[in-house]
């Protein structure tokens, strides 16, 4: 086997690159998410995907896409992707005809956690359950040496085990989602919120944005908290402790060896995942009398798509 192309399909960016078997990246391209309609994204797909098989001389082996939707236990029809307004689409069909390489289709989470455990966090753990902590709460779950897909290719929506009965309304359609309690939306409300109520405590968070709680954004906590500021600390250790919460539930169920955490509040490091850590030791079943899972920082970063979707494309359909 020699070198794959991945590609990530987020809302707003497409991540291409070329990847070899050991996991390293060897060139890469970005585009902008087109907005119009699946055709155009598929279009552009195929357009950077035959830009990198140019620049090689290496065999390819074929080419993965991660998709911030839900994909079928074929990997090949993307059921539904909210963000990019896609509902039954033919993903592999298209591609192949438009770049002669075999495609496999996964969900985005389901890629990433697949780069964690082969090349990043996870690849010394036999199981491992990625959570991604962005604007929302993606993830995906790997058992035994492989990814946990359900009956019909759409299991892993980490975000949307309920948290909170008739809680937050969620984009998804239910209410009390955890990723309304944990994501990076709800560090920013809920960073707003004490900010309001605590100005004289939130010197640095508010001085960081326009002065306002309203124009407090996610950046802005993470500096302030870096800083000291008490509120933007706070912050973060109420969204660790739902997130702490939510690993718990997972561990009863799953067990994993290894949960591995990315995403971009992940970069805040301990100011998420001191509270996170200490919650899933407070709240995990039997906490005095079994192993608990090991928490991790995800070290793929946002290249943990690409490089996933790249390796999945080498393996057998």
């Amino acid at each position: 086997m020699g070198m794959s192309i991945g590609v990530d399909i987020g809302g707003t960016k497409i991540l291409a690159g070329t990847v070899t078997e050991t996991g390293e990246v060897v060139s890469t391209a970005r585009r902008p998410t087109p907005r119009n309609d699946a055709n155009d994204v598929l279009d552009l797909v195929a357009d950077v995907v035959n830009e990198l098989v140019a620049g090689t001389d290496e065999p390819l082996d074929g080419v993965g896409l991660g998709v911030a939707g839900l994909v079928d236990a074929e990997r090949s029809k993307v059921y539904f992707a909210p963000n990019l307004r896609w509902s039954q689409v033919p993903v592999r069909v298209l591609l192949e005809a438009a770049t002669g390489l075999p495609v496999v289709v996964e969900n985005d989470g389901n890629v990433a956690a697949w780069g964690e455990y082969r090349f990043g966090a996870g690849r010394d753990s036999g199981d491992l359950t990625l959570v991604t902590v962005g604007t929302g709460i993606g993830g995906g779950i790997v058992i035994n040496g492989g990814l946990f897909r359900g009956a019909h290719g759409v299991a892993g929506e980490i975000g949307h085990i309920n948290a909170v009965p008739d809680g937050r309304p969620c984009g998804c359609g239910r209410n009390g989602c955890l990723e309304q309690y944990a994501s990076g939306n709800a560090l920013v409300r809920e960073a707003r919120l004490l900010a309001a109520e605590r100005r004289s405590e939130a010197g640095v968070l508010l001085a960081l944005g326009d002065g306002t709680p309203e124009g407090v954004q996610g950046v802005h906590i993470t500096e302030a908290a870096r800083a000291g500021d008490p509120v933007a600390m706070e912050a973060f250790a109420v969204v660790g402790t739902w997130l702490g919460r939510g690993l718990a539930d997972l561990a009863a169920v799953l067990d994993p060896e290894v949960f591995v955490i990315g995403g971009g509040v992940s970069d805040a490091g301990d100011l998420l995942l001191a509270s996170a850590r200490q919650t899933l030791a407070d709240k995990l079943i039997g906490q005095q009398n079994r192993p608990a899972p090991l928490v991790r920082v995800a070290e793929l970063t946002n290249r943990a798509g690409l490089i996933g979707a790249a390796d999945l494309a080498r393996q057998p359909r």
